[in-house]
């Protein structure tokens, strides 16, 4: 696979190379987006890249721009190996705590994937149901390439579901705070209420209207 970004110094987010041998070829790495907001799902991404591939764009998709993040999202599924992006809902995530929802967001973005891998790399969520090595690496989408383009596929995919949300739902603004309970969205969700099938109603700002609303009727 060609590296479709030129590539003039040391790439600093390498922490999968130490761990390639003989019996470890291919590493996935793999992050979420979207634990803090309180409507629209929890999204997932695993990738797998050549072990010699080398990209010094890809990095933590939190310190990226959007159009950043969109131009890079094509790169990395252009290059990979393999990769694979999964949504766990908001009922499910109040079912099943978010913690819990990211987990299973990344195994099963993990197991999705089309390609074999013989370790990975999370950011700082243990997996302990994989049967391989599992590295839940602190800061991992700034430390390791595969999980830092995970975390791009997973943000660009988040946010495209909210941007879809938004079209169904204009008036409460998605498109601008994608769910994240800002001033302003908090002041939308108090005078539209929230919606049943998409907010998170564990999370404190919906619960709490949720509350005032019932003991209102």
């Amino acid at each position: 696979m060609a590296n479709s970004v030129s590539f003039t110094s040391i790439n600093m987010l390498d922490f999968e190379k130490k761990f390639y041998s003989k019996t470890i070829n291919f590493i996935a790495g793999t992050d979420e987006a979207g634990r803090g907001p309180i409507v629209g799902p929890v999204v997932a991404a695993a990738v797998i890249f050549p072990k010699d591939y080398k990209n010094e764009d890809i990095n933590d998709s939190k310190k990226l721009s959007t159009k950043k993040r969109e131009a890079l999202e094509k790169i990395i599924k252009k290059d990979a190996l393999s990769y694979a992006v999964s949504f766990i809902s908001a009922k499910e995530i109040d079912k099943i705590n978010i913690y819990e929802a990211s987990r299973k967001a990344m195994i099963t973005a993990l197991h999705n994937l089309k390609h074999k891998y013989h370790m990975v790399i999370t950011d700082a969520m243990p997996l302990p149901m994989e049967a391989c090595k599992v590295i839940p690496l602190v800061k991992g989408d700034a430390k390791s390439l595969a999980v830092a383009a995970a975390s791009i596929l997973a943000k660009v995919a988040r946010d495209r579901y909210m941007d879809e949300l938004d079209k169904k739902y204009p008036k409460y603004k998605f498109k601008e705070h994608k769910g994240y309970p800002t001033k302003e969205h908090l002041r939308l969700l108090k005078e539209l209420g929230p919606i049943d099938s998409e907010y998170r109603f564990s999370y404190k700002p919906v619960k709490d209207l949720h509350y005032q609303q019932l003991s209102l009727l």
